[in-house]
């Protein structure tokens, strides 16, 4: 088996969230349960098929986005992984929905962040092992910090 590291691909600001699941019909589910959530939300959803043609599913509403979620979901090549890339909305927005579709397993990730997935290879195929989301802590927050904390949350609406 051979571990290496895929990083994933997107602009710095662009949300995404990395998942598990285990049916082909997650790519339509997914659709539509971020349809039923969020209609404003522009989206893409890429899905690699685990068995029968192993195909790359997709879906969305913004062929750009399709775009950017096939080529990332090719290159991590895991099977029943999917990747959704979000825009007007938050992967917060929908994170309960894509959670509560009964085909998805698992939740790796939900971020802007710069994301390095670590894949397993092996004789059969590959899978995720886990993600590296950010950077690493460089010190604890203060007073200050605190404030701009609570500054930014109230700036984009998500706290009074």
């Amino acid at each position: 088996m051979n571990l290496t590291t895929v990083s994933i691909d997107k602009p710095d600001d662009m949300n995404f969230i990395l998942g598990h699941s285990h049916f082909i019909k997650t790519v339509e589910d997914l659709h539509e349960a971020i349809v039923q959530t969020n209609p404003a939300m522009k989206f893409g959803i890429a899905f690699c098929e685990a068995s029968g043609p192993c195909l790359i599913r997709s879906s969305g509403n913004d062929a750009k986005l399709v775009k950017l979620a096939t080529k990332n979901a090719a290159a991590i090549g895991a099977g029943h992984s999917f990747i959704i890339f979000m825009e007007a909305g938050f992967p917060v927005n929908i994170l309960n929905a894509v959670r509560n579709v009964p085909e998805v397993c698992r939740i790796f990730c939900a971020t802007a962040n710069p994301v390095q997935v670590i894949i397993a290879e092996a004789e059969q195929g590959r899978g995720i092992v886990g993600v590296i989301d950010g950077f690493s802590p460089k010190g604890t927050e203060g007073e200050k910090d605190v404030l701009a904390r609570k500054e930014f949350l109230r700036k984009i609406g998500y706290k009074l």
